[in-house]
């Protein structure tokens, strides 16, 4: 059974890019909990997540990224990027849903991400994708707001 890095750490190891515009003190203002949940379907259809730190080839698994603002003051136009480690494919289901990709970890845009071959427009394969970005408008003082990716183990 081939087994994929220690999960969590194959994330945190490329992770957590985050942008605050025109907030003093950044650093301090914004906590970051990280997560990586295998994601079960049950026979009826119903999906729960459980955590995991290796996972085999196939397996689905959600990283979930908690953005907590820590201070009295609200956090606006709030930049967040997950990378899509190593060994894993993104399975195109992101929350929110406004999630913008990146093939190169530099140039993001809206999904799916399209490319010119041959002189037609196609779908670039989710396997090429390396990152996704969010933007959080607003995170009210004291409040937090969640991100996450599905990704599949090569």
């Amino acid at each position: 059974m081939k087994y994929a890095t220690t999960l969590r750490n194959a994330l945190l190891a490329t992770l957590a890019s985050v942008s605050l515009m025109g907030l003093a003190h950044a650093e301090d203002a914004l906590k970051m909990q990280l997560s990586a949940n295998k994601v079960v379907t049950n026979s009826e259809g119903k999906v729960s997540y459980v955590p995991v730190n290796t996972a085999p080839a196939g397996t689905v698994v959600q990283y979930k990224a908690t953005y907590s603002n820590t201070i009295d003051q609200d956090i606006q136009d709030l930049e967040v990027v997950l990378p899509i480690p190593a060994n894993m494919t993104f399975t195109g289901v992101a929350s929110p849903a406004s999630a913008q990709a990146s093939i190169d970890g530099k140039n993001y845009a809206d999904m799916p991400l399209m490319r010119t071959v041959s002189g037609k427009m196609v779908k670039i394969p989710l396997s090429e994708y390396k990152s996704l970005r969010w933007n959080i408008k607003l995170l009210p003082a004291q409040k937090s707001a969640n991100v996450s990716l599905n990704t599949i183990v090569n």
